[in-house]
């Protein structure tokens, strides 16, 4: 059985004003009935029990996240004090993992990816697994086959193909969000993959490549393991991980890494980023228009209305608009302007109407 960690941590601004301090967007049913980090749990379900699955998320959503995951034991939630990317939030996982199972293989994925092919899902992981028992030093990350030429993904160039049974290859490099030309390039290559920001490998492994390129780092994550059962826990954790420089597993461990491969996921997948990705998940209307609540339109197109289906959202006359629906907030705004929904999130800070928050 894999040790799954699951990063919960995300604010999801650009979906306010549904995604709030409290209810951020991993904590919302966005792509079906379940919550996103509800889905991401049901999908680890047949590869990791409930006392393997650790989450990592922050301290003021503690207890919203066990409203949801009842199931899961109280110590299986960890919650960061403050934001330090996701480095300190692997490494601290892999300490605590590692504790009772040194030998432990660990499933790092995200709260907020929607994949609805289970099956395959779990295939893949179950692969990535075997792959990494074969050589305890590698490092598997899932690539996902581009579709259009995002500038919001990083990417992963592929090298010679390894045998498995779904197709895999050795990493060549690692390559940040790119403008859009450069984008065009690696679509029409065939040789690159979305990064998914979804590993497997030994926490040995992770623990190794933290004390070689980012040691004081885990100095800070080995004071906080030793201190878990402490009656002085939460200060020792908070004086220590706020100290922590925070940076990406990206920059600090994948960079400098020498075997490393990618699957190529034989699930479908999407990054939940703005209010057009519910385009991609629940399609469009005879008039292009994606519609999740109830909602009356004349001479409507290309917009996205979400509510909660008492209300109704009348439209006369609009084009290419997104209009959210909560009962304290509404938000109507150019679909493609939707970058700035941020600007409005701290706007609101700004004005300090944290009801709105």
């Amino acid at each position: 059985m894999l040790h799954a960690v699951i990063m919960a941590g995300g604010s999801g601004t650009r979906f306010w004003p549904e995604s709030r301090n409290l209810r951020p967007k991993q904590l919302l049913a966005l792509a079906g009935k379940r919550t996103m980090l509800q889905a991401t749990v049901d999908r680890l379900a047949e590869i990791a029990p409930a006392e393997n699955i650790l989450i990592a998320t922050g301290a003021r959503l503690i207890d919203a996240v066990r409203q949801q995951l009842p199931q899961l034991p109280a110590a299986s939630i960890l919650g960061e004090p403050c934001k330090r990317d996701t480095a300190p939030c692997i490494g601290l996982a892999a300490l605590l993992v590692s504790r009772n199972d040194p030998d432990a293989t660990m499933l790092v994925v995200p709260s907020d990816h929607v994949i609805r092919q289970t099956a395959d899902f779990v295939q893949a992981a179950r692969l990535g697994a075997q792959l990494v028992d074969q050589h305890p030093d590698r490092i598997i990350t899932f690539g996902i086959r581009p579709t259009y030429p995002a500038e919001s993904f990083g990417y992963i160039e592929r090298a010679e193909p390894v045998a498995a049974e779904l197709p895999v290859f050795r990493v060549a490099r690692f390559k940040e969000k790119p403008p859009a030309a450069v984008a065009q390039e690696y679509l029409a290559s065939g040789n690159f993959y979305w990064n998914s920001g979804m590993f497997v490998w030994k926490a040995s492994t992770i623990l190794q490549a933290l004390c070689t390129h980012q040691p004081e780092m885990l100095g800070h994550l080995e004071t906080i393991a030793a201190a878990l059962q402490r009656p002085d826990f939460q200060s020792v954790f908070e004086r220590e991980f706020a100290a922590i420089r925070g940076v990406s597993v990206d920059y600090a461990v994948m960079e400098h890494a020498q075997d490393v491969l990618v699957i190529e996921a034989p699930f479908d997948w999407d990054d939940l980023g703005s209010w057009q990705s519910l385009t991609r998940l629940l399609g469009v209307d005879t008039d292009g228009n994606t519609i999740a609540g109830k909602h009356l339109g004349v001479r409507t197109s290309g917009c996205i209305v979400r509510n909660d289906g008492q209300h109704l959202i009348a439209t006369l006359g609009l084009t290419d608009t997104i209009i959210v629906q909560t009962p304290d907030a509404t938000l109507v705004a150019n679909k493609h302007d939707e970058e700035s929904i941020r600007q409005l999130v701290k706007l609101l800070e700004e004005r300090g109407w944290k009801d709105y928050l």
